[in-house]
């Protein structure tokens, strides 16, 4: 087994690519944007040359011109640097559970000719870390017949199931600088409203998986009177630091992993990657673990914190579309609301405002016109918003909504009230 690297300039490992292959990228704060760039440079030798991803950070010049005409998307997750192509007729977007994406790779639906990653410099065996985002790239290591990887000493040496071997690797380049990062914004007065209720429903021992932003955030801030917390999740931020430092989050009552902080990706900032680096405590798997419902669930009192754009007045969730527009991606929600709700004492929750920034309520009669059903209203349980806390498990449909309205923006309940009316006959 070979222990060396063969380190080449950027435009020289991009050089055996052919127009017609099936690229998969590495994604989150891991995107190597140096080896993307230096493929996208390449784009007038190219054609149908296929990009996979989840969600990346940094440019994607392969959406823009005059790339675009090069390369076309075919994402399992539409992140905002490939939201417009997609919506454009340029690129597409497969609807997939994260957990289940690995079997594209796997069972050869998606056969991979070529994999592009970022990883640490290799130890004294010859493994290279892949650091902050695990996720989907383990199952296109083994699937893609070339590895190019972009090697920085930045990138954190996480515990887990992230490593390759040199061997592994065909082209190698050399870079040194920042991972892709992502500061918290102040939460705004509603996002506190809301954070407080999500918290007031975590309990001392709970399992919690949240995602990142001003909600999630304000959750955590919430919960420093907490006791064993764990965490098991898809992806983690910054926010469950300060409750680690406390000892707030310990992880002593987890079935799965007790003990560990298990996840698939991260995405923060530089602090965060200092966490994680060469830490035991983190334990970074691939999603068809991290997601799997059948291992969530044997965790006590899992507690999966989601959003949505739109909830309908039935319960179905809209969380990856706009209409018929494709704005993100299914990503892990539904493997965690189920495994919540399938784990002894676990809580499944939506937490989101009521009305858009426009105004516009997001608690709605229907659903828009083409819009995605995320989660479907017979999975729904907990939904919050600034106005409140309701919980729809084994509520008929009349108690739905009236359940909904009253957590609705107030200018908007005579309306909603109106149509449910129109709908159910009675008055909600």
């Amino acid at each position: 087994m070979k222990n060396e690297l063969k380190i080449v300039r950027p435009e020289e490992a991009v050089k055996d690519i052919k127009s017609g292959n099936r690229i998969l990228i590495q994604g989150a704060a891991m995107t190597p944007t140096v080896l993307v760039d230096a493929l996208c440079q390449r784009y007038q030798e190219f054609e149908d040359v296929e990009v996979i991803h989840m969600h990346t950070e940094g440019e994607a010049s392969y959406a823009l011109e005059p790339y675009r005409s090069s390369f076309k998307i075919n994402s399992c997750f539409v992140g905002k640097n490939v939201r417009e192509a997609t919506n454009s007729g340029f690129g597409d977007y497969i609807p997939i559970f994260l957990s289940e994406v690995h079997l594209l790779f796997r069972r050869n639906i998606l056969p991979l000719d070529v994999a592009i990653i970022q990883v640490s410099p290799p130890d004294k065996h010859g493994y290279c870390s892949l650091g902050t985002s695990v996720d989907v790239v383990i199952p296109g290591l083994e699937s893609a017949k070339m590895v190019i990887a972009q090697i920085n000493p930045r990138v954190p040496r996480t515990h887990g199931d992230g490593i390759i071997h040199v061997s592994k690797i065909d082209y190698a380049i050399e870079v040194d600088i920042p991972l892709h990062s992502s500061s918290a914004k102040a939460p705004t007065e509603i996002e506190e409203k809301i954070g407080k209720y999500v918290a007031s429903l975590v309990e001392d021992g709970a399992t919690l998986q949240m995602g990142i932003g001003g909600i999630p955030n304000v959750v955590l801030a919430n919960l420093h009177g907490h006791k064993k917390l764990g965490i098991h999740t898809e992806m983690f931020s910054d926010g469950v630091l300060p409750l680690v430092e406390a000892g707030v989050i310990t992880g002593e009552n987890k079935m799965v992993k007790p003990g560990k902080i298990v996840s698939c990706f991260a995405v923060g900032t530089q602090k965060l990657y200092d966490f994680m680096d060469d830490n035991p405590l983190v334990d970074m798997k691939e999603a068809a673990y991290t997601n799997d419902t059948s291992i969530i669930r044997r965790n006590p009192k899992v507690t999966a914190i989601n959003s949505a754009i739109e909830i309908d007045l039935c319960g179905q969730v809209c969380a990856d579309t706009i209409g018929k527009r494709q704005y993100s991606g299914v990503g892990g929600q539904m493997d965690f609301i189920r495994g919540a709700s399938l784990s002894p004492d676990g809580k499944a929750i939506f937490a989101m405002p009521s009305v858009t920034n426009k105004g516009i309520s997001k608690i709605v009669p229907y659903l828009k016109e083409g819009a995605g059903v995320t989660t479907t209203r017979a999975h729904v349980h907990y939904i919050v918003t600034e106005y409140g806390v309701v919980n729809l498990f084994g509520r008929n449909l009349k108690q739905r909504a009236h359940d909904l309205i009253s957590i609705s923006h107030p200018d908007h309940r005579e309306e909603l009230e109106r149509m449910a009316f129109e709908r159910f006959k009675v008055l909600v």
